[in-house]
């Protein structure tokens, strides 16, 4: 389901099917799965990476320096490491700032709504037992008239009476909402200084044309299998590797990564984005088009 802010609706199938899952229960299962396959865990921070005669130096707080002939990195979003580690996005602003929080309501099990309202959108779906997951992205310069998130989520969220209903009648499971700043859908390199990035460290997709989750573990995927074939011998050189996995990433993403930089500007142009949302109410089928044409769960929304 997708809403426009006023409450008007489109309603399109899913192509592929699935089911929802929080990050938290996700991580945990990889957590234990990785364990019994005998993985080894340091609970630590890294403070700095870098490359030095063939092979990169981690440096720790609590472990000191670790040496490896590869790194991944898949720290997030945005971290301090990012800063260290001189990453051209990091000095550029970003317009977004990103809440989630789970409640426990009443809402179908077989639903993701993405419902629009002022300054930017919000999606709600089902997780594990019987959790309503809601995150929503909104633009930093019409939250700031707000004094606090719960302000804005009682004058801005619920003018659209989707969101409205959702949130007067479920319960917040939360003490308080979760919040990011600075969420940056900026370009970022897929390998800096030698470290293979995946995951939002590689490049966070705008929620309006994929699923982050899926998304990253198909990089992960990608980026293993040739990491194994470098460790194996198949792959002949770090620089092939390097070359090999940057052009994968592009194949599988690029595409969508491009889209969602463009549907970013209409969501930041509110009589472009109700122009489109128009065009979506009167033609339905376009967005059933679109949504059947992408290759993975790929999903749409509008802000006006």
């Amino acid at each position: 389901m997708l809403s426009s802010k006023k409450g008007k609706t489109i309603d399109c199938t899913l192509p592929l099917g699935g089911f929802g899952i929080s990050r938290f229960a996700l991580d945990h299962f990889l957590y234990e799965k990785a364990k019994i396959e005998g993985c080894s865990f340091l609970q630590d921070q890294v403070t700095n990476v870098h490359f030095s005669q063939d092979e990169l130096l981690v440096d720790t707080n609590i472990s000191g320096q670790l040496r490896s002939k590869l790194v991944i990195g898949a720290y997030g979003k945005r971290s301090g490491i990012d800063t260290r580690l001189n990453r051209s996005y990091i000095s550029k602003k970003s317009p977004w700032l990103a809440v989630k929080a789970h409640y426990r309501g009443s809402f179908p099990d077989d639903l993701v709504a993405l419902h629009n309202f002022p300054g930017g959108y919000c999606g709600v779906s089902k997780v594990e037992d019987d959790i309503i997951n809601l995150c929503y992205l909104v633009n930093y310069e019409s939250f700031k008239p707000h004094r606090n998130i719960s302000e804005h989520r009682e004058q801005v969220l619920c003018s659209n009476p989707h969101l409205k209903h959702i949130l007067e009648d479920s319960d917040m499971l939360f003490e308080e909402p979760m919040s990011i700043s600075q969420v940056s859908f900026a370009r970022k390199e897929k390998v800096h200084d030698h470290v293979l990035m995946i995951g939002d460290t590689a490049g966070l997709i705008h929620p309006l044309c994929g699923n982050g989750m899926s998304m990253a573990i198909h990089a992960a995927g990608i980026c293993v299998n040739l990491v194994i074939k470098y460790l194996e011998g198949h792959i002949g050189s770090r620089k092939l590797l390097e070359q090999s996995y940057v052009e994968q990433w592009n194949k599988h993403f690029k595409t969508r990564m491009e889209t969602g930089k463009l549907l970013s500007g209409i969501l930041l142009k509110p009589t472009r984005a109700e122009f489109v949302m128009n065009v979506l109410v009167k033609f339905p089928g376009l967005f059933a088009k679109f949504i059947g044409a992408t290759p993975s769960f790929f999903t749409v929304t509008l802000t006006f």
